[in-house]
């Protein structure tokens, strides 16, 4: 398979940091960062410096750190949020714009063709000061596409490196997303980004499906943190362009890690079935499933855990097997009679159904009791 063409823009410490009741330090701000840069994401949103002194210093600071990773910074379409970037000495500031008339008609209060003129003036100003740009449409989905193209061609007339469009509300879905940037692509020659929100549950498929339909820069987050239901999760849109789109130059193995990091710093913890790091990610009950597994992992599991950095783990309940008993036993240093098995696995069973848990310790005491019968 031809690998697809992207590249990743990070966006965590941004967008992630704007969902309700998170807010990183500057520390933290720089730990995530060096985890993202050593799985090899290009390009890392470090803030949004007009934010506040400290914000402006953090992303100071992270942009000095010298890392592989691109830096960038987001700025609306205003002189001193512009300034404040250049003084952060990033690499490329994102210029954004709202598109939609609903947007303009309650944001900027004037002709839509005003606000673009103004936006097209700072993105002059920033290149004129040495920053790479990319020119974003906040709520593009929602954007009429005549003169969302009026903005995009006047993004690239001015010089836009890069142009975004942030599906703000998460209002598409990925037949909608593939029809709409092949049109883009198609007609304006610039690289486009992909922005997506999960207010749908729409997030992840909108970005990998943007990626075919021929967007080169994907927007993501850690964990899928963000504003209401949260961003692309980097993690989902890694292994999806390892598995389905033959990109394979990330190292997934710290996807575990930086997930991990991510959660304590932001304080919110994931649902335990959480696509590729959450805690049941690679747990199996299934009696069936796991004797399969035992045979070859990848009957159940479409990717490995080690390659993510996470761990297969086998859970006893209502639902196991014989063979899974049997090896999980086996694990835990013991070895019984076929009688003793089956007697072990009815216990296990009855546990299960009462809603017990059965920790190692629970069946090590199971176990011991049997043994002792016999």
């Amino acid at each position: 398979m031809k690998p697809w063409n992207i590249e990743i823009c990070d966006v965590t410490l941004r967008d992630g940091e704007q969902t309700p009741g998170v807010s990183f330090s500057c520390e933290e701000k720089q730990a995530i960062a060096s985890k993202l840069d050593e799985i090899g994401v290009e390009v890392i949103e470090a803030g949004f410096p007009v934010v506040s002194p400290y914000e402006k210093q953090c992303v100071k600071t992270v942009a000095g750190m010298g890392l592989d990773a691109r830096i960038c910074c987001l700025a609306r379409a205003r002189k001193g949020d512009v300034e404040a970037a250049v003084d952060c000495n990033v690499d490329m500031v994102s210029i954004f714009i709202a598109t939609s008339d609903r947007h303009i008609r309650h944001k900027y209060h004037k002709p839509r063709e005003a606000v673009l003129e103004e936006a097209l003036q700072m993105v002059d100003f920033a290149r004129d000061h040495g920053l790479a740009v990319r020119f974003a449409a906040e709520d593009a989905s929602r954007t009429d596409m005549e003169f969302l193209l009026e903005v995009y061609r006047g993004g690239a007339d001015h010089g836009a490196d890069l142009l975004s469009f942030a599906d703000t509300v998460g209002s598409l879905v990925p037949m909608q997303m593939f029809r709409i940037m092949s049109t883009l692509v198609s007609t304006v020659d610039r690289p486009f980004c992909a922005h997506c929100h999960n207010d749908m549950g729409c997030a992840t498929a909108n970005t990998v499906t943007a990626a075919e339909a021929g967007a080169f820069q994907l927007h993501t987050t850690v964990n899928g943190i963000g504003e209401r239901a949260g961003n692309a999760a980097l993690e989902e849109v890694l292994v999806a362009l390892r598995m389905n789109g033959g990109v394979d130059r990330y190292d997934l193995s710290h996807l575990c890690d930086i997930s991990m990091m991510v959660q304590a710093y932001s304080g919110i913890s994931l649902q335990k079935t959480k696509a590729v790091v959450g805690e049941h990610a690679f747990s199996h009950e299934s009696g069936i499933h796991i004797a399969a597994i035992l045979e070859d992992p990848q009957t159940y599991e479409y990717f490995l855990p080690d390659m993510v950095g996470g761990e297969r783990r086998f859970i006893l309940g209502k639902h196991t097997g014989k063979k899974a008993l049997e090896h999980v036993v086996a694990t835990l240093g013991y070895s019984l009679s076929e009688q003793q098995i089956c007697k072990v696995l009815d216990e296990v069973k009855e546990l299960g159904e009462s809603k017990c848990g059965i920790t190692p310790d629970t069946l090590t005491a199971l176990i011991r009791h049997i043994r002792k019968e016999q």
